[in-house]
């Protein structure tokens, strides 16, 4: 059951982070699809993980996994620089992360902390019917 909520979770937060990159440069990827999904557990896991630090500061944390993500699939997918690049911008790191995108993370990551805990019991819920028909 519990693989089944992580699933279920996981396709929402990629569809989420999808729709925000389309909504941004009118364009995504399908390695975006499988971050958006690891950053979303990853970030929603905090809650639980760290519960009695506060919001803020596990965005702060939030956007540290989603650059650290980023940075993982842009070294096995972006090699080439075909899904973004960021070798233009100031303090970047080989072209896939910067300290702009860091920051614009926060509130990304803000939302993501609210949208998991909002999502999250609604989807166990289904899951457990699910399991007992």
């Amino acid at each position: 059951m519990k693989f089944w909520k992580q699933a279920v979770l996981f396709y929402l937060g990629g569809c989420a982070y999808v729709g925000l990159e389309l909504l941004w440069r009118g364009s995504s990827h399908g390695s975006m699809f499988v971050a958006g999904g690891t950053c979303f557990l990853l970030i929603g896991h905090l809650n639980h993980v760290r519960p009695r630090l506060p919001v803020l500061p596990r965005a702060v944390v939030g956007a540290g996994i989603v650059t650290m993500v980023e940075l993982a699939t842009g070294l096995l997918v972006n090699r080439h620089f075909e899904v973004w690049d960021y070798r233009d911008r100031a303090g970047n790191f080989m072209g896939q992360i910067c300290p702009a995108f860091t920051l614009l993370w926060i509130p990304v990551s803000l939302m993501a902390l609210g949208l998991y805990e909002l999502l999250s019991y609604p989807v166990d819920r289904v899951i457990r019917r699910a399991y007992n028909q």
